[in-house]
């Protein structure tokens, strides 16, 4: 993995200012960043009304990172106040820079929830909790947060991720790694694109992992217009089912993976944002204190709509019962 450096797209002042404006009148407003229909439209309004300089920087991502982190909003660390003990107990902590987040979220496309997540709001605290702190969800810290697709077991899973930085000062890094930049020979490529495995449900949802179904198979890569996307998240994919032929063929896919993987530290105010269908995203290990200074960040998941980056096939899956929720419908 390399320290190397992600594309970088800078909101200027004027383009903060609006934006800030707009967060905070919406949230002078309705009083809570708690996404009810009424506010996800007034959210919706204002995010029409947002100038071209902001649209410019929330265009889709054009290079082979699949990723890039937009930078320039502010983030008033003794305002925001302690960094939660879990998501449950944040409340509406950081209420205005939800609601920018998600105003940036609706230039881009449609902002998504999960009902069977953080209570089915548009926008997760992602923080150190205590007791879980060796699983492979958001809420550890002592292990290496594997590179995956977000919500890869679901066919409903964004095409956007964004990660926003509320606290970060220990510099704890985000992995990520572009399927546009590995190396490998048509045969693998030709082996996992093949539907072999499921991908299971993940720890943050345990109600989908009661699920009484058959799990579909799925394949790891694929090829959409632009080029290779794929669909990945190890720690959950049954590998023992596979054929050994197939396993090694992913095993060099992880090599190749890790081989190209970039480390993005964020800082307060910065966004990263991940295109969910050519990067696996993960996060190396710390040391949780549980004294309100650990890393916070806050995410929103984003459907684009019209966007076609995935198998057709994926419309028959039964999602494991969990159901995502979009921000607004046609």
């Amino acid at each position: 993995m390399s320290t190397g450096v992600a594309p970088v797209r800078q909101l200027d002042a004027a383009s903060v200012r609006e934006l800030r404006e707009a967060a905070e009148q919406v949230l002078a407003d309705f009083g809570t960043s708690a996404t009810a229909p009424d506010l996800l439209a007034r959210v919706a309004e204002a995010a029409t009304a947002l100038s071209e300089p902001i649209r410019h920087q929330c265009r889709p991502v054009d290079t082979d990172d699949g990723l890039f982190v937009l930078r320039g909003l502010e983030v008033d660390g003794d305002a925001i106040g302690p960094t939660p003990s879990s998501w449950a107990t944040a409340g509406d902590s950081g209420a205005a820079h939800d609601i920018a987040l998600l105003l940036l979220a609706t230039v881009m496309g449609n902002p998504i929830a999960w009902e069977g997540q953080q209570d089915g709001r548009f926008v997760h605290n992602i923080v150190p909790s205590a007791g879980h702190e060796e699983e492979q969800t958001g809420a550890s810290s002592a292990v290496l947060l594997s590179p995956h697709t977000e919500d890869a077991f679901h066919p409903g899973r964004a095409h956007l991720l964004m990660l926003s930085c509320m606290r970060n000062h220990d510099n704890i890094a985000t992995t990520a790694a572009s399927i546009r930049k590995v190396k490998l020979d048509e045969a693998d490529v030709a082996l996992l694109s093949r539907p072999a495995l499921p991908i299971l449900p993940d720890d943050a949802y345990a109600e989908a992992q009661g699920f009484d179904g058959q799990p579909p198979n799925v394949p790891t890569l694929w090829h959409s217009p632009d080029g290779l996307t794929l669909r990945f998240d190890p720690a959950y994919t049954p590998m023992e089912q596979a054929s050994p032929a197939h396993r090694a063929a992913y095993r060099r896919l992880e090599d190749e993976l890790a081989r190209v993987s970039v480390a993005v530290s964020l800082s307060p105010g910065e966004i990263l944002v991940v295109d969910n269908d050519l990067v696996v995203h993960g996060r190396v290990p710390f040391k949780a204190r549980y004294d309100g200074t650990d890393r916070w960040l806050k995410r929103a998941s984003v459907h684009v709509p019209g966007r076609r980056t995935r198998p057709l096939a994926e419309a028959e899956e039964h999602g494991y019962g969990q159901a995502a929720i979009e921000a607004y419908t046609a």
